[in-house]
């Protein structure tokens, strides 16, 4: 909280006179303060515009019901891509702040583009997003450029300055090929749709090897169809492979990315798309070279190999070669016997407990203290006189034998104690 509001809050009824510079200065720490004014977009009308000979531009920016003076020092105009005018129509990022000398707000800006640029610019984000994803610009999907083609059809602007570089270069191509040109508007509405048919339409003929689509220079509205939608499918489509010229070097439109091949300008599509009988003959005295040089270089590769090959210890001992195989075997030998004797042992040492336990537990222990076990003739083991009668015929099992015994007569246990 400033000191200036501080003073408001807690000293009302106290008379404090204030500076022009400490208003100033209190007015700049509201809007340094203020997140929307430190970074925003703003669009309007340029007027009176000022380009100074520092490089800084001073200019106005109305609209229906206010204004908003602006200044864009060169630092940030350095970049633009056209030249303010009066009158036009644009949208500009930068912060509010205070002109403390002339106690005025402006406008910094530090970017700006034509009104209307800025939607150019997403559209094209975004279609070049869903086509990439789509698979238009895949490098497997690229068609080879033919070295030597005999016909190269040019969907172009009949009388712009691109088929007039593109022709220039031609002629002094010393090759042998023709061209048929395709006229087509390549700005406006009508330039997508030409654009397309003639494409298709050198798609129709069985006598076309290459397709050149050009146009020169110019802001992202002029090369705007070759940002359509329609266009790029029409390149993807195309049985021929397509050379994308458009615009300057540092142009990129839809197409460049979907065609097979892309020039940075309509002079260089026309470079790519031919070749001279200079170029020809050096590219053949080079490849023979290269052949003769791989040839002779594979063969000393082969022949180092071979030699290394053959002074190797195991080619002069062999039997070296088995030497660790068979430390390592008895090895794995003597430690699988002290493996199985520890098992046996184990075993051996379970065995003879479990024994033990079992022994303990064995009826036939019991018999060894002087006990036996009474059966019936049907060697059903007798606990309780209630099972036999006077007269029957038992056999006792002792530690040592059987007994044969006649039953004479029979007690309860409470009739033994009385």
């Amino acid at each position: 909280m400033s000191d200036l509001y501080q003073d408001n809050l807690f000293s009302k009824k106290e008379k404090k006179i204030y500076t022009v510079q400490e208003i100033t200065e209190y007015l700049q720490a509201l809007i340094k303060e203020d997140a929307l004014l430190s970074d925003f977009w703003i669009s309007g009308e340029i007027s009176n515009f000022y380009h100074h000979s520092s490089g800084h531009m001073y200019f106005t920016l109305k609209d229906k019901n206010s204004q908003l003076k602006t200044v864009m020092f060169k630092g940030y105009n350095s970049s633009l891509d056209f030249e303010p005018e009066e009158g036009m129509q644009v949208e500009a990022r930068g912060n509010l702040d205070i002109y403390a000398q002339r106690g005025e707000y402006q406008f910094y800006a530090r970017e700006m583009e034509k009104a209307g640029k800025g939607k150019l610019y997403e559209a094209f984000e975004k279609l070049k997003a869903r086509l990439e994803k789509e698979g238009l610009f895949a490098e497997s999907k690229k068609k080879e450029i033919p070295f030597l083609a005999s016909k190269i059809g040019i969907v172009t602007s009949p009388t712009g300055a691109a088929i007039r570089d593109i022709l220039s270069v031609m002629k002094r191509r010393s090759g042998n090929f023709s061209v048929l040109i395709v006229p087509a508007h390549v700005q406006g509405d009508l330039a997508k749709g030409e654009i397309t048919a003639g494409i298709e339409y050198l798609n129709s003929r069985d006598d076309i090897d290459l397709i050149i689509i050009s146009r020169g220079g110019g802001s992202i509205e002029d090369l705007w169809p070759f940002n359509e939608e329609e266009v790029a499918r029409a390149v993807y489509n195309s049985k021929l492979p397509v050379i994308s010229g458009v615009g300057h070097e540092t142009d990129f439109t839809i197409s460049d990315f979907v065609a097979d091949l892309r020039a940075p300008t309509p002079s260089a599509a026309a470079e790519l798309a031919t070749a001279n009988r200079e170029e020809i003959l050096n590219r053949l005295d080079n490849l023979s070279q290269r052949l003769l040089n791989s040839g002779a270089g594979r063969v000393r590769e082969l022949k180092n190999k071979l030699q290394n090959i053959s002074e190797r210890r195991i080619f002069s001992s062999p039997e070296e070669l088995f030497r660790d195989y068979e430390q390592e075997l008895d090895s794995l030998e003597t430690k699988l016997n002290h493996q199985i004797e520890r098992k046996y042992n184990d075993w051996e040492n379970k065995y003879q407990l479990l024994y033990q336990r079992l022994n303990n537990l064995s009826p036939l222990k019991t018999l060894d203290r002087g006990y036996a076990i009474l059966q019936d003739q049907a060697e059903r083991t007798v606990s309780s006189v209630e099972q036999i009668d006077q007269g029957d015929q038992l056999q006792a099992r002792l530690s040592d034998g059987l007994l044969d015994l006649e039953v004479k007569a029979s007690r309860k246990v409470g009739d033994i104690d009385e």
